[in-house]
């Protein structure tokens, strides 16, 4: 007797039964929901840019299954094999699944050099969309392939309807999404997440013998009418169901904290609606489809109308939840709720039952399936990349509703309920205000605003005539008033180098950093930024900085950018991004700082910024450990001496030595701008370093490396921006208290001056301190009640600390109108502490 087939050995047996192929098919969900998880964050490491990256795995993931479901999928409907099709399908997705994993860096370096470090928006969308489908393809197509194939192997089985195969295949998914997001990629990562992933895959390859046995159905005959009806129904509906996704998360990222777990709940949200739509038509099939068209035309307007909400239900929520990790999370879900809710579980019951009469007219699931994921990956580029931008998100939620209108039957687009639908569409668009959120001070007004194809920037003036710039709303990105702040942190490295001549910034922001550095005469500057409407808007920031020719502003992703570079650099300089953000967290791996030291020439310099106010000492540690990983002598400084917004930098070098006391004194008066910005000896300049290498590497001795596979800071900084610790100088002065540096560490030699620079630092900690408690007052008297004993004593300690002699002097004058013989007996003290300043005698002296 010959041997049998794998399918007629199935066929031969009764198999599980339903229940258990739809336990296939929730493992299978669960895969590839969680394998796309995976792979948007590899593509943010590939692609360099979190936006692009969504927008480009979303396209591709759909694209392949469009591909897969309408060839192979329709090939194993036809086939007398389809449970063999099924099982090389599930072995297939793991296979390429651990091959991606293992070889997705590499990927990634070809990807960037492939786009190179300034592509134009056309070849960068290019880049991404079309590679990220070749990169994905076989386990996409695969993926696309597997529900045609069960759905064939079980055709005409109770309880095995597509409708229920839908349910069952996108139920997994959430648990998918869901398990990832919150459990194993912050657990084992990347590649682990990703191999787990491909066992279920394998598994369901394994088990699908015993699970699908028994006889095949019959093919139904094809409906050629049908075909005609269905076909541009389904492909339209992928269109505008995944076009409203992107419509809702763009909108929300305004109101939302846009982080890891953000992106995780509204797309569990929107899949559990999805699931449970399809249940719903398994169970209770829906009277029509021109009836659910109609309804889900009036549910997408009912969900776009929440999004103008959004602020103050997010507000209802903390307000009764309290300030915490857990109450900010159930906000982001209400949010969810609110806009994908009743338009998903329409969504899922439309196409459920669009599906089954696509089946019972022997259209093929394949084909079905094909055609509405085909829509599904055009929508990033049409609402994502076209539409959003060049009209804004209430004309695309009404092009949405109206799209569905379109789709009903010439008799449905007749009737009253219709019209009232379609008219409530048009009055939102000429009625309603723009779904744009942009938070004003009290008294402030805006002064500008662009809407990009991934971000939303505005420009704030507060009461008091500062410029804020703010990105999709986010807390200010840096304004007028931090302009001496910001110029710091690119003169505090820069002075560190004996003779920078090409300096590269990672982030321009305001802008002010990179112009501040671009008046040194003999330097140029290429500063790197990732969303032109910001680099539009810096020159309202940078008036009046004498930059000439010197900068150079370039249009990129930083991350890319560093990779695909072939340029070398003295300094490079990355801007202090928020940790929590999505995609910051790549910016700060040991992967990226690794390509960071590949730019920089021999004896260069690479300064990175970290908001201490926005990062718990957790983060910060995995961060440190990560940049130890490939500068182990690095030290750590301080931007400021800000007790509210600390800004510490980590400092590594390129080889070479530090500066000879004799080199740092030149290069202090080879740039006389940099005492514009407070840096006007030694002192000021190396007693910025708080931490030395011996103390960095206590401080990170047992902490996790933050790496591209164990992405630490993407899952752990959240916890504090759901949670805002409202006092980030309690952490800056534990982070003190706990580092040290010693005269030989410094990044330059102190020479003579080691003990009074010992004394400085000394000062500054005092000064710190001092401030702990401090309440800001109009009141002179009430301030120098609460400064004036700390501050004398910290000038006594080291009277180079001019930190503490500047503030004295300005209340001094404040306080000469009201009592001129204590402000008269304040200048005496600062004279004689620091004879050498001229303020203080100056105002003594003066008119009387």
């Amino acid at each position: 007797m010959a041997a049998l087939t794998l399918d007629e050995r199935s066929a031969r047996r009764p198999g599980l039964g339903a229940p258990a192929a739809l336990g296939l098919m929730l493992a299978s969900g669960f895969s590839g929901l969680g394998l796309q998880i995976v792979w948007t964050r590899q593509g943010a490491l590939w692609l360099g840019h979190e936006t692009a990256a969504v927008l480009a795995v979303v396209a591709a993931f759909f694209a392949g299954l469009a591909l897969g479901a309408s060839t192979l999928g329709a090939w194993l409907e036809r086939s007398a094999r389809p449970v063999r099709g099924y099982a090389f399908c599930e072995a297939l997705i793991g296979s390429w699944s651990l091959v991606l994993a293992a070889f997705g860096a590499r990927a990634g370096g070809w990807l960037a050099a492939l786009a190179g470090p300034a592509p134009a928006p056309a070849w960068q969308w290019t880049v991404a969309f079309a590679a990220t489908f070749v990169l994905l393809l076989p386990a996409t197509a695969a993926m696309g392939a597997t529900l045609p194939a069960l759905q064939r192997a079980l055709a005409g089985r109770p309880g095995a309807s597509v409708a229920a195969l839908y349910a069952a295949n996108t139920a997994g998914a959430v648990l998918g999404v869901l398990l990832l997001a919150f459990w194993l990629l912050p657990s084992i990562g990347l590649v682990r997440s990703a191999a787990v992933c491909a066992a279920l895959n394998l598994g369901c390859a394994l088990l699908a013998p015993a699970v699908l046995g028994g006889p095949l159905a019959p093919a139904p005959r094809r409906d050629a009418a049908a075909a005609a009806s269905l076909l541009p129904r389904l492909a339209a509906t992928g269109l505008l169901g995944i076009g409203y996704e992107v419509i809702v998360v763009r909108v929300l990222g305004q109101v939302a904290e846009d982080t890891v777990y953000t992106f995780a709940l509204l797309l569990a949200v929107y899949l559990v609606g999805s699931a449970a739509g399809a249940a719903w038509q398994a169970r209770r099939p829906a009277a029509s489809v021109d009836g659910l068209l109609r309804a889900l035309a009036a549910a997408c307007l009912a969900g776009g109308a929440s999004l103008w909400f959004a602020p103050a239900i997010k507000a209802a929520v903390l307000a009764a939840g309290g300030a915490s990790y857990g109450a900010a999370l159930a906000a982001e879900a209400v949010l969810a709720l609110a806009a994908f809710a009743l338009p998903t579980l329409l969504m899922g019951a439309l196409f459920a039952r669009l599906a089954e009469q696509g089946v019972a007219a022997g259209l093929g699931l394949g084909r079905l399936l094909g055609l509405n994921t085909l829509g599904a990956a055009v929508a990033p580029l049409v609402f994502g990349v076209g539409l959003l931008p060049a009209a804004g998100a209430k004309v695309a939620l009404a092009v949405v509703a109206a799209g569905y209108l379109a789709l009903a039957s010439a008799a449905a687009l007749r009737s009253r309920a219709t019209w009232a639908v379609g008219a409530a569409a048009g009055a939102m668009v000429i009625a309603a205000p723009a779904l744009v959120f942009v938070d004003l001070p009290p008294g402030g007004r805006l002064l500008a605003l662009h809407e990009g194809a991934t971000a939303t920037v505005s420009v704030v003036e507060d009461a008091g005539g500062s410029a804020w710039l703010k990105i999709d709303n986010r807390a200010p990105e840096g304004s007028s008033a931090t302009r001496w702040a910001d110029a710091r942190q690119a003169w505090l490295p820069l002075l560190l180098h004996p003779d920078p001549r090409h300096a590269l910034f990672l982030g321009l922001g305001t802008g002010i950093t990179a112009a501040s550095a671009a008046e040194d005469p003999r330097l140029t500057v290429d500063a790197v930024e990732l969303l032109p409407e910001v680099a539009a808007l810096s020159p309202r920031f940078t008036a009046g900085f004498a930059t000439g020719d010197r900068l150079r502003i370039v249009v990129a992703d930083a991350r890319r950018h560093v990779r695909a570079s072939r340029e070398r650099y003295d300094l490079v300089v990355a801007d202090n991004v928020h940790p929590a953000r999505s995609g910051s967290g790549n910016l700060l791996t040991a992967e990226h700082f690794a390509a960071v030291h590949e730019r920089l020439a021999a004896g260069g310099l690479f300064c990175q910024w970290l908001p201490l106010h926005q990062m718990d000492l957790e983060s910060l540690r995995s961060v440190v450990r990560a940049f130890r990983e490939v500068w182990p002598d690095a030290v750590a400084v301080l931007a400021t001496n800000s007790l509210d917004t600390p800004v510490l930098g980590l400092i590594g070098r390129a080889g070479g030595t530090r500066l000879s006391p004799e080199a740092l004194h030149q290069r202090l008066r080879s740039a006389p701008q940099a005492s514009r910005w407070g840096f006007d000896d030694e002192f000021a300049l190396l007693g910025s370093v708080i931490a030395g290498p011996r103390a960095l590497a206590r401080l990170s001795a047992d902490a996790a490396v933050n790496s591209d596979d164990r992405p630490f800071v993407a899952y752990r900084a959240p916890r504090l921006s759901y949670a805002p610790d409202s006092r980030p100088r309690d952490r800056l002065l534990a982070l003190l208290a706990a580092l040290d540096v010693a005269a030989d560490e410094l990044p330059a030699d102190p020479g003579a001056l080691a003990p009074r620079l010992a004394a400085y630092r000394q000062a500054r900690d005092r000064f710190l301190a001092a401030g702990r408690e401090v309440v800001p007052s109009a009141d002179v008297r009430r301030m120098l009640a609460q400064v004036q004993a700390p501050l004398l004593d910290a000038l006594r300690l080291s009277p180079d600390f001019r930190p503490a002699y500047e503030p004295l002097v300005a209340m001094a004058v404040a306080l000469a109108p009201q009592d001129p013989a204590a402000a008269r007996d304040l200048l005496a003290e600062l004279v004689r502490l620091q004879p050498a300043w001229p303020e203080a005698r100056q105002m003594l002296d003066g008119p009387r």
